[in-house]
């Protein structure tokens, strides 16, 4: 499903900072799932975002080690990669996943927040690319990922 952002004004110049963020913080708000995993803004830049997910006992994959379900972490880096699309200079109405490829490293600590960062570094007319990074504060990332997006612009 495309994250689209009906509630914002037809992109003819770039967004605020301000405003960028009030848009991240909705486009978050909007999300049932978003809200489920705890999900939060840290930081969003142009073309860049910072996504936090604490760690909850219902989101645990495995009951022995109460490590979290890589599902959560999924969903987390592509909320993420996506809020760095919406965050683009080039102001894009909507996106959608085109492609999501994560490489699990290591299993997240049990009981620490889960951190995703992400880099929308280039776009096409109708493409953005990013990669993303999950970490618990460790030195090393828990994960990372490169993704596609759809680019949807205003008619």
């Amino acid at each position: 499903m495309a994250a689209r952002l009906p509630f914002c004004r037809a992109m003819t110049d770039p967004l605020s900072h301000p405003e960028r963020e009030a848009l991240a913080h909705r486009f978050i708000a909007a999300l049932p799932y978003a809200r489920a995993l705890g999900l939060r803004f840290v930081t969003l830049g142009e073309g860049t975002a910072e996504i936090a997910m604490p760690w909850d006992a219902r989101l645990v994959g495995d009951p022995e080690s109460g490590v979290l379900h890589g599902g959560a972490v999924f969903a987390l880096m592509d909320t993420c990669a996506g809020a760095a699309v919406m965050a683009h200079p080039s102001a894009p109405l909507g996106t959608a996943t085109l492609d999501l490829r994560i490489d699990y490293m290591r299993a997240a600590a049990p009981g620490r927040e889960i951190v995703a960062r992400a880099e929308c570094y280039h776009t096409t007319r109708t493409v953005a690319f990013v990669r993303a990074t999950a970490s618990d504060g460790e030195d090393r990332p828990l994960a990372t990922a490169t993704a596609a997006f759809t680019l949807e612009w205003p008619r």
